[in-house]
C-alpha cells in the first residue's frame, strides 16, 4: 500500500489481511491459541525464530490489524494494543522503567493516572514529580539524573490545557529521557505527537477511537526499538493486559469513521463553547478553539481543531454545577467521553474524585467545573438541554 495516503484512507484501508475466504470486512479471530504444523514450528514460534501467532494473550490477527492501522495514523513504527487506556500507561511504565527511576508528569492528568503515579508506582520505587502542564521551565527545572520519562496529556483532562510538545521533547532528549503524550482528547486526526518530537503516544481507545462507548481498549505507540525490544511488548506478553479480539474488531470499525466524527465533534464543541461564553451564570469556558483560551495560539500550531471537549465553570460552586447536570434530560450523565452521544460530568466528584483536594486545587479543578464531551446530536438541542439548569 502506498505511503502517500490521507489519514481518512489509512483509517479504512490499513491493516487488512484477508483470509482464504477473501472476506471484505476485517475478520474477527475469537480463539485463545493457534495450531502449529509441527513440534519444530511450535518451538520456532515460541523462541521467536519464526514470526506468527502463538497465543492470544500477545498475538492475535484482529489485534494486529488494529495495531497496524493505529500505527499508520500516528506515523509510528509500531503499536502495542492493551485492554484499556490505563493498562496502556501501566504497560509503558512497567516495560520501560525500573525501581529508582524518576518521572516528571503534568499536574493536569486524569485522576486515575495521578493515583497510578502517586499510590502504586511509589510502592515499586518509581518517583513522580508533578509540574504545571504549560510551564516549560518547570519541566526543565524538575529534571534529575534519574529522570527517565516525561508524561503529559494535551489537551489535558478536564481543563484542556495545551502543553508545548516540541519544547518538552527538547528537554527530554537533553536529559536522555523519553517524552510520552496521551493523545486521547485529539486522536491522530487532530494531532500527531510523534511528528512534534514525542517518543511515545498513549491512547485510551475506549474514547474517540471506538467512538460509540461500546468497548474498552488502549494502545502504546512508538519506535520498534522502544516498544518491541525495549520491554513494552515483553510486559504485555508476560503480564497479560491484553486487548480482546472482539474489542479490537469493534475499535477497528470505529476508526473507519474517525475523521468525519472528529470534524463533527469539533464543530459542535466550538458552537457550544461560543454559546457558553455568553451565558451569565458561566464564569469561564475552557476550549482550545476559543481565542480566550490561554494556549489558543499553541493549540492552533499543534492541533487541526480545538477538539470535542469543552469545560466550563458555573457560578455558585458544586450546588449550581449539580443543578445543571440534574436539569438535563438529553445529555448523558456519565464520565466517559468521545462518544456519539454528548456526555456531561462533574470532574471534582467523579473522574478526579479519588485524588486529594490539594491535588485538585493544584490542577485547577473547582467544585463549579463541568466537562462536556460534544457528541453528534444537534448543537441546538444540547444547548437547550444545558440552558435548563443555567
Amino acid at each position: 500500500m502506498s505511503n502517500d495516503l490521507d489519514l481518512e484512507t489509512l483509517a479504512i484501508r490499513t491493516g487488512i489481511h484477508r483470509s482464504q475466504f477473501n472476506e471484505h470486512s476485517e475478520a474477527m479471530y475469537l480463539t485463545s491459541s493457534f495450531v502449529f504444523d509441527s513440534a519444530a514450528q511450535a518451538a520456532a514460534r515460541f523462541s521467536g525464530e519464526e514470526a506468527g501467532n502463538i497465543y492470544a494473550r500477545f498475538t492475535n490477527p484482529t489485534v494486529t490489524a488494529l495495531e497496524e492501522r493505529l500505527a499508520a495514523l500516528e506515523g509510528a513504527q509500531t503499536c502495542v494494543a492493551t485492554s484499556t487506556g490505563m493498562s496502556a500507561i501501566l504497560s509503558c511504565i512497567m516495560g520501560l522503567l525500573s525501581s529508582g527511576d524518576h518521572i516528571i508528569a503534568s499536574r493536569s492528568l486524569f485522576g486515575a493516572t495521578v493515583n497510578l503515579f502517586n499510590k502504586i508506582l511509589t510502592r515499586f520505587g518509581i518517583e513522580t514529580t508533578f509540574v504545571s502542564a504549560t510551564d516549560v521551565a518547570a519541566w526543565d527545572a524538575a529534571i534529575k539524573p534519574n529522570t527517565k520519562l516525561l508524561f503529559l496529556e494535551t489537551p489535558s483532562n478536564p481543563l484542556t490545557e495545551i502543553s508545548d510538545i516540541n519544547a518538552l521533547s527538547i528537554i527530554a532528549k537533553k536529559a536522555g529521557a523519553w517524552l510520552a503524550v496521551d493523545n486521547c482528547f485529539c486522536s491522530p486526526i487532530l494531532q500527531r505527537p510523534l511528528e512534534l518530537g514525542a517518543d511515545i503516544v498513549i491512547h485510551s481507545a475506549t474514547k474517540y477511537l471506538d467512538g460509540q462507548g461500546r468497548v474498552l481498549g488502549g494502545a502504546v505507540l512508538g519506535s520498534r526499538d522502544l516498544l518491541m525490544d525495549g520491554g513494552v511488548f515483553g510486559f504485555l506478553r508476560t503480564a497479560g493486559p491484553t486487548l480482546s479480539a472482539f474489542n479490537a474488531w469493534v475499535i477497528l470499525k470505529g476508526i473507519e469513521t474517525l475523521k468525519i466524527r472528529m470534524d463533527a465533534h469539533s464543530t459542535h464543541a466550538m458552537d457550544i463553547a461560543c454559546w457558553l461564553e455568553k451565558q451569565p451564570n458561566v464564569a469561564r469556558v475552557y476550549y482550545p478553539g476559543l481565542p480566550s483560551h490561554p494556549q489558543y495560539a499553541l493549540a492552533k500550531q499543534q492541533q487541526k481543531t480545538g477538539g470535542g471537549i469543552v469545560s466550563f465553570e458555573v457560578k455558585g460552586g458544586k450546588e449550581a454545577a449539580w443543578k445543571v447536570i440534574d436539569a438535563t434530560d438529553l445529555i448523558s450523565i456519565t464520565a466517559n467521553l468521545g462518544d456519539t452521544k454528548s456526555t456531561l460530568t462533574h470532574p471534582a466528584s467523579t473522574t478526579h474524585g479519588r485524588i486529594s483536594q490539594e491535588a485538585r486545587d493544584h490542577a485547577g479543578i473547582s467544585d463549579g467545573l463541568l466537562r462536556i464531551s460534544a457528541g453528534l446530536e444537534s448543537p441546538r438541542d444540547i444547548k437547550n438541554d444545558l440552558a435548563k439548569g443555567l
